[in-house]
């Protein structure tokens, strides 16, 4: 049994976390890390958790995780992380990192995007991107993995292989996405109020979101060449799941069936992929950890319409994706599809 720890297991992602690996044959569920006070019980933080795991949320510190667990799935905010992966990694502990903090490999990059300095440099050079359809082949052997953000993982599945394919052109690539109010965390904001997000639909972080250096470096990584994309974020008055709808531009004119023909291609063996025929929606991918992409032309422009869980494919389905392949368990398993 591979015994796992859970930091930041007051919020959404780590609730997922929680309950892909209570139904994982081969994890044990050792310690669940918050800062809240009195070490609540988990189910208090989570009543749906209620009779499914007796353990308190603790306020532990790097000796006592490593002391307790093999690996860590880190579901901390951006900058908490990079202060205690480094002393994870030292105790012995392998690391899923669901945070922005080795994601981006320039520093400057980061310290612009995330207003930040930071102060695991290093690391920045080692740490490997989990988002298995992209082909990473470090992902088996890695001790940190940085686990994607839910937006990027929609736009970089949506584009990887147009752009792997050399079919479109790298720059000019509009991105309009749409995420459920969980996308924002479960700590209180203004704007994700009840009566401020409901029956209301607004952009936000326009030309500043963070997600977008995220993209760019992957899916130049994808083809080689700079990349880049205008990335606009919505938020939708729903609890789960992403939308994007994208627009490239081709080099030169493909049909339609051929496009299809090869995203099919692309991911044939990625079996969290599904290319498909009709336009899909978020419903259509929720509570799932599955990808849903089409395509389509409106006179010579290109569209791709594509969906994912932003809890589950877009954060704590794709870190346990990643986790399988690290120990060698089937990608799929305990995963929900």
């Amino acid at each position: 049994m591979v015994r796992v720890a859970i930091l930041g297991a007051s919020g959404y992602a780590a609730l997922e976390l929680i309950k892909i690996l209570l139904n994982h044959p081969h994890v044990e569920i050792t310690a669940l890390a918050t800062r809240q006070e009195g070490s609540p019980p988990i189910h208090q933080l989570h009543p749906s958790l209620y009779g499914r795991i007796n353990l308190a949320c603790e306020d532990l510190n790097a000796r006592q995780i490593c002391d307790r667990a093999d690996l860590v799935f880190c579901a901390l905010p951006h900058v908490a992380s990079m202060s205690i992966v480094p002393e994870l990694l030292a105790g012995g502990c392998r690391v899923v990192d669901l945070s922005a903090d080795y994601r981006l490999r320039d520093p400057a990059v980061y310290e612009k995007w995330y207003g930040h300095a930071h102060t695991d440099i290093e690391r920045l050079k080692t740490s490997i991107y989990g988002l298995p359809e992209i082909g990473t082949p470090g992902i088996p052997a890695a001790n940190l993995i940085a686990n994607p953000g839910c937006y990027t993982s929609t736009s970089i599945l949506a584009l990887a292989p147009l752009l792997a394919r050399d079919l479109i052109e790298p720059t000019g690539i509009l991105i309009d996405a749409k995420s459920g109010v969980s996308g924002a965390g479960r700590a209180p904001k203004l704007n994700t109020l009840y009566s401020e997000c409901n029956e209301s639909f607004s952009a936000y972080s326009v030309g500043t979101h963070r997600h977008q250096p995220e993209i760019e470096q992957v899916l130049g990584d994808v083809c080689g060449q700079h990349v880049e994309v205008t990335f606009t974020p919505h938020l939708v008055p729903m609890d789960r799941g992403i939308l994007a709808t994208i627009y490239p531009r081709l080099r030169q004119p493909v049909p339609q069936a051929e496009l299809l023909k090869l995203y099919r291609e692309y991911y044939s063996g990625k079996p969290f992929v599904r290319v498909c025929d009709h336009l899909p929606t978020t419903k259509d991918s929720a509570h799932t950890n599955f990808f849903d992409v089409t395509l389509r032309f409106n006179r010579n422009q290109l569209i791709i319409i594509a969906c994912l869980d932003n809890l589950l494919k877009g954060a704590a389905g794709v870190a346990v994706q990643n986790f399988n392949l690290m120990y060698g368990f089937p990608e799929t398993m305990a995963l929900p599809m």
